[in-house]
């Protein structure tokens, strides 16, 4: 008897595993340091990541972070949108707030991911997500990016008496508010689909708000891949949170 085929969820979240797997090795094997060992471990996982992908789903197109663009999947339904290292700066220091996001977009649309957090043990996808969410926490947390939070996000903070909580990457950050450790993430400054597609993917499948920060719902498989602000968040916040991102712009 053969065996099942892999849904597109089982996939993404084998395949999420096994680049989290490579890029512990990378960095456990030594030999290189900084920015050079960013470099390596974006190639390597870039390099499997697509592999598995043509091998499971050759059909299918692939937008990364790591390889040139093929513009004919614009005109697809489906498209892989992945990033191999989100947080290379903090998986080059040897922190923990890195991942590994495998996104599908189907007609425009974050319908399936996995982002896995390899260095925490943690991996989320879009078949496996834990309902109903986790009680939230008076007043709600922000996760912001660790290098600077964004001016809107530092004054939407400010209303809504909120505690800002600086993490890495946006995988790892927007998996914060998934599994409860934080109630909101506002991003403005500047991403691309493959930073957000597999985590609002998981967001969404968990229940939480995902969208623009105007509001606007987020769109993928556009010809220019700039997708450059990402509201996450408990959906009892959104309409506040959008309102005070409303009044800070």
């Amino acid at each position: 008897m053969e065996p099942r085929p892999l849904t597109d969820a089982e996939l993404a979240r084998l395949i999420a595993l096994e680049a989290g797997a490579l890029l512990q090795d990378i960095r456990a094997r030594g030999g290189a340091s900084g920015k050079e060992l960013g470099n390596i471990g974006d190639r390597e996982a870039n390099t499997l990541i697509i592999a598995r992908l043509r091998e499971a789903r050759p059909d299918d197109f692939v937008l990364s972070e790591e390889a040139l663009d093929d513009q004919a999947r614009c005109a697809a339904s489906r498209v892989w949108i992945v990033d191999p290292l989100d947080g290379t700066r903090e998986y080059a220091e040897g922190l923990d707030d890195w991942a590994v996001h495998i996104g599908l977009a189907i007609d425009g649309r974050p319908r399936v991911g996995s982002v896995a957090v390899p260095a925490r043990g943690a991996v989320h996808t879009t078949d496996d997500v834990h309902l109903p969410l986790p009680a939230a926490q008076t007043p709600p947390r922000m996760v912001v990016s660790r290098s600077r939070a964004p001016e809107i996000a530092r004054t939407v903070a400010l209303a809504m008496g909120t505690p800002m909580i600086a993490m890495g990457s946006a995988g790892a950050k927007a998996m914060a508010v998934v599994d409860g450790r934080a109630e909101i993430y506002l991003h403005d400054g500047g991403q691309y689909e493959w930073d957000n597609c597999a985590p609002a993917a998981v967001a969404l499948a968990s229940g939480l708000h995902a969208s623009r920060i105007d509001g606007s719902p987020l769109v993928y498989n556009c010809a220019d891949p700039l997708l450059p602000d990402l509201l996450i968040c408990r959906p009892e916040l959104a309409a506040t949170v959008l309102a005070a991102i409303a009044r800070a712009r």
